[in-house]
This record gives structure tokens, C-alpha cells and sequence, in this order.
């Protein structure tokens, strides 16, 4: 298969890149390979949104079209059944922040009169990918995600978040690798470890290593799998 791998960072992914002795360097945002008879490409879309969005859509368009778009990351939890270091299969995200303020109501986009017929606005909603094609995510639990410029770290805005969409998993580009896979009908999955609770910041009960260490087993994985 030709895979395309997005993580927004190299140390969440570099486990996998060396054990896949995936040639890089940290002058280039993009590495290919031949990992387990796939063809890997392998994308950093830098942190965020916008980035995510203009990096990824150039890849998708100006590279051979792929089989696979898997986003790989560390995500905080909204939910504590998920345990530090767990891996999660996201099917649905949102880009939570996005809409208008009245008074100390908040109105999400989805719930403004935006141009329906306009196709971009149109999912400026929730984003599902419900893509059960590969058996192996079968052993994942399926959690909402909800995509943001701004960690949570207050308690109100926290609490705020799960009045309105009671998210799973919070993250900084889940959404907008789903929106441009869509809009580019490219078959995805996001799959995500959970490294802290989302919670006033402290760091101290944070676990990245672990979260990234159980991510990139996952991936390999994956990858034995398909």
C-alpha cells in the first residue's frame, strides 16, 4: 500500500522512523520509505491548525495519491476512563472554538446561518470518519475529538467544552487533517495517545514518553496488519 504517515511533530513519531530506518533529517518535512513492503511517506505538518491545513493540502495535491492517511499524535483526555498512554481511534472531531460569543452564551458555528450551500462551511460541524475498513482498529476504543488553538487549562472553558460537545480527546490538529481529507476524498484514520488529562496545567501528571512509546507500537502495528 502507498501510505501517507501526518504527525505534527518529529519525537512523536521518530520511534517509528527508526525502527523503520525511514532515512530523515531536520532540514525536510518530508520522508519516504519502504517499511514492511508499503510505500511511506511520511508528513510533518508542524503544531495547529493552519499549518496542518496548508501542509497537508499541498501534500495531497501535488503528491501520487496514497491508500491510507493515518495522523498519528499525543492528545489530552476530557475523559479519565482513557488511561495515560492509551491509544484511541478518533471518528468524529470538531473544531470546537469556532463560532461567536453572546454574552457569556457560546454559539458554535454549526448553529450560525452560514451559507449551507457553501461546501467548506457545510462541515464546519462535526467531522466523522467512521473507517472500520482495516480489523486491527477494531481493538481501539472510538472516541469525538474536539480540535483547538488554545489547550484547555481553565476549569469554566473546560467544563464549557464539555457542556456543549462532550469530547473524548482534545488536540490541536485532528480536525483539520480530517477536514482536508474529506474535502480531498482521501481515506484517513486519526489515531491518537493520550498523554494528560485536560485539566488546569500541571505538567507533572503528564506521561508523554509513554504516550508516544504506546502510539508507535500501535502504528507498527497497524502497519503488520494492512
Amino acid at each position: 500500500m502507498n501510505i501517507l504517515i501526518v504527525s505534527a511533530t518529529l519525537f512523536e513519531i521518530k520511534p517509528f522512523l527508526e525502527k523503520s530506518k525511514i532515512a530523515f533529517d531536520l532540514d525536510s518535512i518530508v520522508y519516504k520509505g519502504i517499511y514492511l513492503d508499503h510505500e511511506i511517506t511520511v508528513l510533518f505538518s508542524g503544531v495547529g491548525m493552519v499549518s496542518t491545513t496548508h501542509i497537508l493540502t499541498q501534500c495531497l495535491i501535488y503528491e501520487d495519491g496514497f491508500d491510507l492517511a493515518i495522523n498519528v499524535g499525543i492528545a489530552g483526555s476530557f475523559n479519565k476512563n482513557h488511561a495515560i498512554g492509551s491509544v484511541v481511534n478518533i471518528i468524529e472531531d470538531r473544531f470546537s472554538e469556532m463560532g461567536a460569543e453572546n454574552g457569556d452564551d457560546f454559539i458554535p458555528a454549526e448553529k450560525m446561518k452560514f451559507n449551507k450551500e457553501n461546501r467548506p462551511n457545510a462541515s464546519l460541524g462535526k467531522i466523522e470518519n467512521s473507517n472500520l475498513k482495516f480489523e486491527f482498529l477494531n481493538s481501539l476504543p472510538q472516541v469525538t475529538g474536539v480540535t483547538v488553538n488554545k489547550v484547555g487549562g481553565n476549569e469554566n472553558s473546560i467544563k464549557n467544552t464539555i457542556a456543549l460537545y462532550n469530547p473524548d480527546i482534545e488536540t490541536m490538529e485532528g480536525a483539520a487533517f480530517m477536514y482536508v481529507c474529506k474535502m480531498e476524498n482521501q481515506n484517513f484514520v486519526q489515531i491518537r495517545s493520550i498523554s494528560n488529562y485536560v485539566e488546569p496545567r500541571n505538567i507533572n501528571n503528564w506521561n508523554i514518553p509513554l504516550a508516544i512509546n504506546n502510539l508507535n507500537d500501535f502504528l507498527i502495528k497497524l502497519l503488520e496488519s494492512i
